[in-house]
């Protein structure tokens, strides 16, 4: 008779020998073949790989003056496995002039995943950065004695002016965030932190060379591995030519001192911004090196807010410079015409509102009334235009009609310049209105926003490219200041055109308005020039002082540069905005100033405003 109990447990042990052997061939295979461990452990017994960093990009002018270079730096690195338990701490500490407690607390901090996400005890990890020559030259004498440190040459950037720190940024230590969002980062690599060293990153640091040297038991460097076969020789990074032209820029930050606020400059033909300065500013020199983290730290305490690169970050509302966007968008919407006048009687008033304005010749026509900077004609300009309901309907389709206008011109997003950190502005809409005013709103009750003023915030970088739309008669392209990358194309952002809602006649007659200004109106300062010069001011209200603002270009006809000045608490547009306006305008037109303009340019750097316009 059949026994099924012993067929059973036969099949049973059966079963369990193929498990117990399927197991010991998957751990076999993980262990020779899958296991990061075991192959970094034979990898690291046998050869060194030494990562060789590539040269950083550097950073010229548009006229090939060197801004940003590189200078041979020195990093002492680390493998933690080949480090334990041969080290004399003692003699490391005294060669690298450190104390066993800073050397007991960088090894922890190395070990620490928290801080240095990518740590491997077989891979070289930083230990000391930027070493100097001297110390470098006793290390190396001596690093034999140091089993697992070795010594990493690499570069770093030097800064050949004190100007355009809010251009160029700067680099510093790679955090742990940077190395999880990128694989190509390790600790102790240095990333663009700022301006165009970061908005660049990728195109400026090139790629990581290696050597794969061979070693013997004892750990000695035998040579290279199959005679560097398997090397790979590092890829300089791309070099940067910018826009900016430096001797401009370094007028512009000269003439800002003391005083807050921003000027930009830019190429109308092409979007280049020639000067981008902010103050108060700082030395970019002062982020070199080891100095970074303590200049760094004081720089972002400092209350006066030196990082903040007011030219893109700053919102402020644009006074009268805005009056040229709403002429534009009457004139396209056919709310007025060239020979439309409005009355003003010392400003608008109507229904019992009144808006001042100053004392001038009434009533006038669009051109005269930019030549002025009448408010009561954009005022009446506006309220027509929202009353208008036989060509919009209600008021919310009018006011999102005003709106589109005024996003074709760049405002209320960011125009995407290549810089990190550009703010947007506000442009209101129906929709922002109805919630502030529960839907019972009218042309009155947002009358403000056409003299720019209520709502209404710009950056000084929109206004000055407000400047180079009207110069261009209607249409720019958007600001960048990179001018062009070292074997690799400028992005089609920067390249192609953006035309605006408004029609070429309308930029006619707003271009004749500025023109007339600079003749006899506002801006008259720009009269002495010897180009065609054309300006409007603004004179932007504020809780203190009134804001000093300018937006320009030159020549009319053929326009080389458009220019805002944008000054806090500097008064009327004409006090600070039109001076300092017109030295940039006649500088990089005529390439240098005049002794007249260096006169003015030096009258500008010594006045000093504080808060509510006191004098320091």
């Amino acid at each position: 008779m059949k026994d099924f109990n012993l067929d059973n447990r036969r099949y049973v042990i059966g079963g369990v020998a193929v498990i117990i052997v399927t197991i010991y061939i998957i751990r076999l295979f993980t262990f020779q073949l899958l296991s990061d461990d075991y192959r970094k452990s034979a990898d690291s017994n046998a050869f060194l790989k030494r990562i060789e960093f590539p040269s950083r990009g550097v950073i010229r002018d548009r006229n090939g003056k060197l801004l940003v270079f590189n200078q041979p730096a020195y990093d002492i690195m680390v493998v933690m496995n080949e480090a334990k338990g041969r080290l004399d701490t003692l003699d490391l500490c005294q060669t690298l002039g450190i104390t066993k407690e800073y050397f007991i607390k960088r090894m922890d901090e190395i070990k620490d995943r928290n801080k240095n996400p990518g740590y491997s005890r077989f891979t070289q990890q930083l230990f000391m950065s930027q070493i100097n020559d001297k110390d470098y030259s006793v290390f190396y004498e001596k690093m034999f004695r140091f089993p697992g440190f070795y010594v990493q040459k690499r570069t770093v950037r030097q800064y050949e002016y004190p100007y355009a720190a809010h251009i160029l940024g700067d680099v510093g230590e790679v955090s742990p965030s940077d190395i999880e969002d990128d694989e190509y980062y390790q600790a102790g690599d240095y990333i663009g932190k700022l301006g165009v060293e970061r908005s660049y990153e990728k195109q400026l640091r090139g790629e990581k060379g290696v050597q794969i040297l061979l070693r013997d038991a004892h750990g000695r460097i035998q040579g290279k591995y199959q005679k560097g076969r398997f090397d790979r020789r590092p890829q300089a990074g791309h070099d940067l030519t910018l826009g900016i032209d430096i001797n401009l820029q370094a007028t512009a930050e000269r003439m800002l001192e003391g005083k807050i606020g921003a000027i930009v400059a830019i190429d109308p033909q092409t979007g280049q911004v020639l000067c981008m300065a902010s103050s108060p500013s700082y030395d970019p020199r002062l982020l070199e090196g080891h100095n970074r983290s303590k200049y760094h730290s004081y720089l972002s305490r400092n209350t006066w807010k030196p990082l903040l690169n007011r030219a893109i970050m700053g919102q402020y509302p644009p006074g009268s410079t805005f009056k040229t966007t709403q002429g534009l968008t009457f004139l396209s919407e056919g709310i007025i015409n060239s020979h439309t006048v409005f009355p003003c009687h010392r400003g608008f008033s109507y229904k019992g509102l009144h808006v001042g304005c100053h004392s001038h010749a009434a009533p006038l026509a669009i051109v005269p009334a930019i030549s002025t900077s009448c408010n009561a004609f954009f005022c009446w300009g506006l309220y027509y235009m929202m009353s208008n309901r036989r060509k919009y309907g209600t008021v919310q389709n009018a006011m999102n009609t005003w709106r589109d206008y005024m996003v074709s011109m760049g405002f209320g997003y960011r125009l995407g310049i290549d810089l990190p950190g550009e703010k947007r502005g506000l442009i209101p809409n129906a929709g922002f209105y109805d919630k502030a005013y529960k839907g019972s709103w009218n042309g009155l009750t947002i009358i403000s926003i056409s003299i720019g003023q209520g709502e209404v915030n710009l950056t000084p970088l929109q206004i000055a490219n407000l400047g180079a739309t009207i110069a261009n008669r209607g249409y720019y392209y958007v600001p960048h200041v990179v001018k062009s990358i070292a074997g690799m194309p400028l992005d089609t952002l920067y390249t192609n055109r953006h035309y605006t809602r408004a029609t070429r006649r309308s930029y006619d007659i707003i271009a004749a308005g500025m023109r007339s200004s600079a003749l006899g109106g506002t801006c008259r300062m720009l009269a002495s020039l010897p180009f065609a010069a054309c300006g409007k001011t603004g004179t932007a209200q504020n809780r203190g002082h009134d804001h000093s603002v300018f937006m320009g270009f030159a020549p009319m006809d053929n326009p080389k540069i458009a220019v805002s000045v944008y000054v806090e608490n500097g008064g009327w547009g004409a006090d600070y905005g039109v001076p300092m306006g017109k030295v940039i305008m006649e500088q990089y037109i005529m390439g240098k100033l005049s002794e007249a303009g260096e006169r003015l340019a030096t009258e500008m750097q010594k006045r000093r405003i504080g808060y509510g316009n006191a004098e320091r």
